[in-house]
């Protein structure tokens, strides 16, 4: 997968993630719309870390002066742990 294939996914799930976030503020009377707009929105953002994380290893790869195709997606449970 290329930088520019991760970008196009993260802009991609950005928008996503921003319209979810929209229909959040609209769909307060509706418990289920929100209960399952909440589901996908967590794993919009999960996916989001993985995506980021994924494009940072390529960049430093390549910093390195190593193939970036080695760089591989991490599960969510590893990304999302990541310290800040």
């Amino acid at each position: 997968m290329s930088d520019e294939t991760i970008a196009a996914r993260i802009e991609r799930l950005v928008d996503e993630e921003q319209q979810l976030r929209d229909r959040e503020q609209t769909d307060r009377s509706d418990p289920d719309a929100l209960e399952e707009e909440a589901e996908r929105l967590r794993a919009v953002e999960v996916e989001l870390d993985q995506c980021w994380d994924l494009l940072r290893q390529r960049r430093a790869l390549r910093d390195a002066g190593a193939d970036p195709n080695q760089a591989h997606a991490r599960d969510a449970d590893t990304v999302e742990r990541y310290q800040q």
